[in-house]
């Protein structure tokens, strides 16, 4: 019997879509996973594959017609199968002749293979490595992506960025039920909170994002390598044992939770981040081990749906590398909030029983232990390179103390033709860095001048408020000696967030003192990961405060507080 072949699930509200074109045509022999259709949505376009090998039935919907998920597209005839195969598509000729990598610190013996089987290999599929691969496929070279896991995306898209940012929204939709929607004339009854449901919605955002990168492979013709990659040598690694050889090769490896001596993972009562984000239940009480960006974003999470929630952190402030006062503020907004702050403090052991998890506790510079109960701990104390079972260092790839692969300004490594991106170098362990350096790569092996510019690299804390930032801090400012002015604007004074009800935090510029050029922007307050964009592009082309201050903003907008805090560097806002 004929195999119906269907419009599958697109996505979370996306109820119909509309047929592109047919990639294949009726009475043509296909291979099993071979695409069939392009179905185009106002969010996506998606190939659908041939669920197996046979001969193609007629196209019940024509192109340019509108289908609703569900409905049948066409059917497959599995008794038809041939052969035939489709005529194979020729590789494609890259752009411009590669670059040549740095002289080697320490090359291997093995010599690079003559004939290769890609021009580019990368190994891992997250944000950098999938980037870097589809920016390579662009450029004209073969390209092949290794990825161990199931799916694309590597840690960001499936158990990172975007799961938590998912859950984030649905807590800060439920805080807002729950406590924010009566100052605005909005009365709800009895609301209840349905997890299994929240959780699931997470799923289906996961989902439709790897999906999307895998489309984007087959887009690209970038083939995906299932399996384990392992660096044999100059042009040579294997996938789970199967030799594979590449002109190039590109390790974006990505990280690792990193582990806390006395304190042992296993992602039911102590979890890393990706226990934290499969939680089936609210726990009564969480202890953060952490208080970076990684744990303060889960325990928001879990604060909102019902935790009583507790942070300790080693060092005597949060979030290790933001602006000062920003800090303090942070600290006391989340205070408010109610999450408990356990600062200047250490785990020194975790005990498990049948009520949960004991810790011990004792202050950091030394004194009298306590203990501290909790049904789940969550350990978030920052990532570490994932550099292990790879065969670097039998390839004679150089690693620094902490793991971390060595490359040059141009991310060759000490072994010619391997270069490394991303968290597994130096640097912010941030996934658009990772894309940044992974087109960087990908152009630089065309010939082209690619490059990142480090000090326009915004980060993000995505708790309520957010806090977001680009360039100096005024603690780097000072310690370097560099001569600094600062405007401030706050959002109490700003009309779009006193509409919204959300006037927590301010802007701050830091402009050069005599050419004005910006040299960081710090804000803690509402949309703050967008409202850094703009902050990023007047770093990123040398702007000055003026620059920004006498630039139109739309009012009334969150916006308006960047051109507050710039005129503010001259002492001249307007609204405070």
């Amino acid at each position: 019997m004929p195999i119906e072949i269907k419009v599958p699930t697109l996505g979370e509200s996306v109820t119909t879509a509309t047929i592109g074109r047919w990639l294949r045509k009726p009475g043509d022999a296909v291979k099993a996973d071979e695409p069939i259709v392009e179905l185009e949505t106002d969010k996506v376009s998606v190939e659908v594959n041939a669920p197996a090998a046979g001969v193609l039935g007629a196209a019940a919907v024509a192109e340019g017609a509108e289908v609703e998920v569900g409905s049948v597209l066409t059917t497959l005839d599995e008794k038809g199968t041939t052969t035939a195969t489709p005529a194979a598509i020729p590789a494609p000729t890259p752009e411009a002749p590669a670059s040549k990598p740095a002289a080697p610190k320490a090359a291997p013996a093995a010599e690079a293979p003559g004939e290769t089987d890609y021009d580019v290999v990368v190994i891992g599929a997250g944000p950098g490595g999938y980037v870097c691969a589809i920016r390579a496929a662009q450029l004209g070279f073969k390209v092949a992506c290794v990825e161990k896991r199931a799916t694309l995306g590597g840690t960001c898209l499936n158990v990172g960025c975007i799961p938590s940012k998912a859950l984030l929204q649905s807590s800060e939709n439920y805080h807002a039920v729950t406590h924010d929607f009566a100052s605005h004339g909005i009365g709800i009854g009895n609301v209840s909170l349905d997890l299994a449901r929240m959780q699931a919605r997470k799923g289906e955002v996961v989902d439709a994002n790897v999906k999307g990168v895998e489309f984007l492979f087959k887009k690209n013709k970038v083939t995906w390598l299932k399996g384990l990659g392992r660096i044999e040598g100059p042009g040579r690694l294997t996938v789970d044992g199967k030799p594979v050889t590449a002109k190039h090769i590109v390790i974006a490896s990505g990280s690792d939770s990193a582990p806390l001596p006395g304190v042992d993972v296993d992602e039911k009562t102590i979890v890393t981040s990706t226990g934290a984000l499969e939680l089936s239940s609210v726990p009564k009480k969480m202890v953060v081990i952490g208080g970076g960006v990684i744990g303060l974003e889960l325990g928001s999470v879990w604060h909102r749906l019902g935790a009583e929630v507790t942070v300790i952190e080693f060092l005597d402030r949060l979030v290790p590398g933001i602006d000062g006062e920003v800090a303090k503020q942070f600290q006391r907004v989340l205070s408010r909030q109610g999450l408990k702050m356990k600062l200047g403090h250490k785990v020194t052991k975790a005990e498990k029983s049948d009520k949960g998890v004991t810790l011990t506790v004792e202050p950091a510079k030394g004194g009298t232990a306590e203990t501290i109960a909790a049904d789940i701990v969550l350990l978030a104390i920052g990532r570490v390179a994932a550099s292990e079972k790879m065969g670097l260092k039998e390839a004679g790839i150089e690693l620094d103390p902490r793991g971390r692969i060595v490359t040059d300004a141009h991310y060759a490594t000490s072994v010619p033709g391997i270069y490394a991106i991303g968290d597994v170098i130096t640097g912010p362990m941030l996934a658009h860095k990772a894309e940044e350096e992974g087109v960087a790569v990908a152009e630089l092996l065309a010939g082209q001048a690619g490059h990142v510019n480090y000090d326009a690299i915004p980060s993000v804390v995505y708790t309520w408020p957010e806090v977001a930032a680009v360039g100096r801090t005024e603690e780097q400012l000072k310690a370097d000696g560099v001569g600094y002015k600062t405007g401030k604007f706050p959002f109490t004074a700003n009309g779009r967030a006193r509409a919204m009800g959300m006037t927590d935090g301010f802007v701050k510029v830091l402009a050069c003192d005599t050419t004005d050029r910006v040299l960081g922007v710090h804000i803690i307050g509402p949309g703050a990961g967008e409202l850094i964009a703009e902050a990023t592009m007047a770093i990123e082309f040398g702007a000055s405060s003026e620059d920004i201050a006498r630039t139109c903003h739309a009012h009334p907008t969150l916006s308006e507080a960047v051109k507050e805090a710039a005129l503010d560097v001259e002492k001249r806002a307007i609204h405070i």
